[in-house]
């Protein structure tokens, strides 16, 4: 039996009682996994399937070289509250569809699943803001985030911040917020006023 802590980014039923999710692994990364007879009535555990909920998986060993991987067990490692707060709510829908997307061929990535877990945690917190600066770690982390320099106003097309206004998105005042988050230890700490999310 292999054990692995995982967040899940999405699942899709298969036949009756059976369902295909998507996940990334502390130890492997992106993962999909086939489990069995989570839609049976007496199963209470398909509950856990939540988008971003944090869990452990029991692998079962010995599955075919290239086959889909199985899970024998599923438990839930953090319970948050999020699923009933409609704003976090949302919010968790939109990065947990994001992530599915970017991180598919993604291999063990530390730095990813720490700021996964450290971005539910502010999310938790009802820090609602939580998912723009949680979008510029990841840039950061991938490694396609603007480059740091003298400049105020950020030009997306090089990637830099120059002394003039290159770009009509990037104002000085939404081009220092990117250098603030970029730039700073404790990028969360960072608000951005609600009349400028949109711009931002």
């Amino acid at each position: 039996m292999n054990s692995q802590n995982g967040f899940l980014l999405s699942f899709i039923k298969y036949g009756e009682n059976d369902a295909i999710l998507h996940c990334f692994t502390e130890e492997e990364g992106f993962q999909t996994y086939f489990l069995k007879g989570i839609y049976t009535r007496k199963n209470k555990k398909k509950a856990f399937l939540l988008p971003l909920n944090k869990l452990n998986f029991s692998i079962r060993v010995g599955s075919r070289s290239g086959s889909m991987q199985t899970i024998s067990n599923l438990e839930i490692l953090n319970l948050h509250d999020l699923y009933t707060d409609i704003k976090a709510n949302t919010v968790v829908f939109f990065i947990s569809d994001f992530l599915n997307q970017i991180l598919r061929n993604e291999n063990k990535n530390s730095a990813v699943f720490y700021v996964i877990d450290e971005f539910i945690d502010q999310l938790n917190n009802k820090n609602y803001q939580s998912h723009l600066i949680f979008l510029i770690k990841i840039l950061k982390i991938q490694g396609v985030a603007p480059l740091l320099d003298e400049g105020n106003f950020l030009d997306p097309e090089t990637g830099t911040f120059s002394p003039f206004s290159n770009h009509l998105l990037f104002d000085e005042e939404i081009s220092l917020f990117w250098k603030s988050i970029i730039s700073s230890q404790n990028p969360y700490d960072n608000k951005i006023p609600s009349s400028k999310e949109k711009d931002f």
